[in-house]
């Protein structure tokens, strides 16, 4: 088989374009044009066994800085697994409107469509976190798009879905992720508007899932389009997807996780009963549920999610307040939940272990949003940005810039006394950057004193100044 795949004279005849270029296969292409009048270029993937004279389903995947070959890269080997083109923009970021993020993607969809042969009802899109948020509101605007890869992130915006135009969500979620519960609501949601969907759970947190799982999803995006009917029924790949999902539901009860294979089991049954016309899986759920440590599970799982419902709500008043009075004096509040957080994964029930994570990172990403919202008014307030800092260094010790933001408006202020605090507290965290340190802004004459440098010469053996005692 020829390595290299030539294309030539490509005719971008809609955009008045024409390129002649050279697509290698199994490789991450990057800075493809998308014509020669538009400032727009994307990341492609073609797999090995990749072939002109056949169509081939594509996933475009969504990163919100525009770092397509770096999020191509995270898809590639499941790609290759289940038979994907890839593309991904490096022009899409999270700073510009979203009907501009959509024409950057149909001038993309459209680029690609000229190259290579695309598969009808076979355009998908993907995304993890921000990127996912982008990835799933496309098929809103794009009607071509039949199905999301959806990773850490539910759907933006339920108010915009429509029955007339469905897709198939998939998502995937790590337990001790923050969006946990948001994406367990959004599976009822998406039900409720009949639209397909699938959940795909992993031990973790908001981290890209292994390669497995991607591919699993892709996997789930094909069959949900033979159960359509908009692709043909393929028996042999319908049968090995079937014994891997009789494997993986086998494992999960072996290790006593019978809560989560019973999901699982749910999630497939529907499928497999209409593709094969195998109604056993749906008889193995109830089966499951009658077990008694399924029951257990079920309970634990369902009393720590209200709980966890609740202290969310009790997160958001509590900021806001904060942030309005600039309450300074509930530091000490904060501190005490963190500390209780930490007491959770010390727990015996491995629910509230699960709860104690999410809730520390929805903690923290509360919190970073609170700073954007800030940071984003036409007046910016620096004593609310003050506030917000300070408690990163609570909620998330080795939030190390947010450490440098205090000592840095502090010293502007010549609140030397709090600039050293934050100093210490720094250094005691492990942070070692000295060149960062000594470029800090408004820290001019607050390098100088001989506090400054005692601290730096206790910590980093050695300060930038001689220190000098009156």
């Amino acid at each position: 088989m020829k390595k290299y795949l030539l294309c030539l004279l490509l005719g971008f005849s809609f955009l008045g374009f024409t390129q002649q270029i050279t697509l290698k296969k199994g490789v991450i292409i990057d800075s493809l044009a998308v014509n020669d009048s538009i400032a727009e270029n994307f990341a492609l993937y073609l797999p090995s066994k990749f072939e002109m004279k056949k169509s081939w389903p594509v996933v475009f995947v969504y990163d919100a800085k525009g770092r397509g070959k770096q999020v191509l890269s995270m898809f590639r080997e499941s790609a290759e697994e289940e038979g994907f083109i890839l593309a991904a923009s490096n022009t899409v970021h999270d700073s510009l409107t979203l009907s501009k993020n959509v024409l950057i993607s149909r001038n993309m969809f459209q680029a690609l469509f000229s190259m290579v042969p695309v598969k009808k009802n076979g355009i998908f899109t993907a995304g993890f976190s921000d990127g996912a948020r982008l990835a799933s509101l496309m098929p809103t605007f794009l009607k071509e798009v039949k199905g999301v890869i959806s990773m850490s992130s539910a759907v933006p915006n339920y108010a915009v879905l429509s029955r007339n135009s469905p897709f198939h969500f998939v998502g995937i979620v790590g337990n001790e992720d923050f969006n946990y519960i948001e994406m367990l609501n959004g599976r009822n949601a998406l039900k409720n508007l009949k639209f397909q969907n699938n959940l795909i759970e992993f031990d973790g947190g908001e981290v890209w899932p292994e390669k497995g799982k991607i591919a699993a999803a892709m996997r789930l995006l094909k069959l949900g389009q033979m159960v359509k009917g908009n692709w043909p029924k393929d028996s042999l790949y319908i049968n090995q997807a079937y014994a891997s999902h009789l494997g993986d539901i086998s494992s999960l009860v072996q290790k006593n996780k019978p809560l989560i294979a019973n999901r699982l089991l749910e999630e497939v049954a529907p499928i497999y009963k209409k593709l094969l016309g195998v109604d056993s899986l749906k008889q193995s759920s109830k089966t499951l549920k009658k077990t008694k440590l399924y029951r257990s599970q079920n309970r634990n799982h369902n009393n720590v999610i209200f709980k966890e419902v609740l202290i969310k709500e009790d997160y958001v008043y509590y900021l806001e307040e904060d942030i309005l009075t600039y309450n300074y004096n509930n530091l000490g509040w904060w501190q005490y939940q963190i500390e209780q957080l930490d007491k959770y994964n010390k727990s015996s029930n491995v629910y509230e272990q699960l709860m104690g994570k999410r809730l520390k990172g929805y903690v923290n990403a509360l919190i970073a949003d609170n700073i954007d919202i800030v940071n984003a008014a036409t007046v910016i307030d620096v004593e609310a940005l003050n506030f917000l800092w300070m408690l990163s260094t609570v909620t998330a010790p080795k939030s190390y810039d947010a450490y440098l933001k205090i000592i840095s408006i502090s010293a502007k202020t010549e609140d030397y006394g709090t600039a050293l605090f934050y100093l210490e507290e720094l250094l005691k965290n492990g942070y070692t950057n000295k060149d960062e340190l000594y470029a800090l802004e408004h820290t001019a004459l607050f390098k100088l004193t001989p506090e400054f440098n005692k601290m730096v010469a206790k910590h980093l053996e050695e300060a930038r100044y001689e220190i000098i005692e009156e």
